[in-house]
């Protein structure tokens, strides 16, 4: 699998599907790594090449100084293509990877033929949790925060239900460098992109999640009614819906891109 150098961070990728079929490009949430596409990579194989990435800061990719921001790693998805050859993609994003998604939509329309915005937001206007979290996070490690984002991200009964899926995000999450998920956290809290919304030129949909805390149905509605055009879809899931809801986001997603 391909290593693309970005502003001096090596990141680790990986392309699986058709050679010649179009491509979608998959975008993590905070504190994952592209594993937690898997539930997409056989149904989204059979029409596309699919890439999927670790951001900086995550899983294999390389963690450098901070601060970051959403358009470093905006660049950073572009590098990204530019490694592969990629003219244009297909940008399936969900919460960070949505936020990322939104700077692509606005500043490099002309690399997207369609975007997904899965369980994400625009802007977080009460910082308090994020300075409390990153806090925690610089005492006592992710290990201090696990429980209560494995509680946010997944709904009781998804928990009771399929604990192994849970267990696999959760090995993740404990997995992600303090350092680059603590400069990732900090690009969230200060991101504000609600004036892009409306420079977004691509056909866009939006996906949320019922019961999902983290980005709730209101925060992606916004980014729906701002971005021309937009769709929305909501799932019964909450925040990870790409695996809580993973046939659901798969039927709804591919008849989004294939359409």
């Amino acid at each position: 699998m391909p290593e693309i150098v970005s502003e001096g961070c090596a990141l680790h990728v990986e392309v699986e599907g058709p050679a010649d079929a179009p491509v979608v490009m998959f975008s993590n949430s905070l504190g994952t790594d592209l594993t937690m596409w898997d539930p997409q990579v056989a149904p989204f194989t059979r029409h596309f090449r699919v890439v999927r990435y670790d951001r900086r800061g995550h899983g294999r990719s390389g963690v450098t100084p901070g601060p970051y921001s959403i358009e470093m790693l905006g660049r950073d998805a572009l590098a990204i293509m530019d490694g592969l050859g990629l003219d244009t993609v297909h940008w399936v994003g969900l919460s960070m990877g949505g936020m990322v998604g939104q700077w692509l939509g606005a500043n490099a329309p002309q690399r997207l033929r369609k975007l997904v915005l899965a369980n994400t937001s625009s802007f977080m206007p009460d910082k308090q949790p994020w300075h409390d979290r990153i806090a925690t996070v610089r005492a006592g490690g992710l290990a201090a925060i696990v429980d209560k984002v494995m509680g946010i991200w997944f709904t009781q009964d998804f928990r009771e239900a399929d604990p192994a899926a849970v267990e696999a995000i959760r090995a993740v999450f404990l997995k992600t460098p303090v350092d680059g998920y603590i400069f990732n956290c900090e690009a969230v809290r200060d991101m504000d992109q609600r004036d892009l919304l409306d420079k977004i030129a691509v056909p866009t949909l939006v996906v949320a999640g019922r019961f999902d805390q983290s980005t709730p149905i209101e925060a992606n509605d916004f980014i729906r009614r701002k971005v021309p055009g937009a769709q929305l879809t909501i799932l019964d899931s909450a925040h990870i819906s790409n695996i809580e809801q993973a046939a659901a986001f798969n039927t709804e997603v591919l008849g989004f891109l294939v359409s």
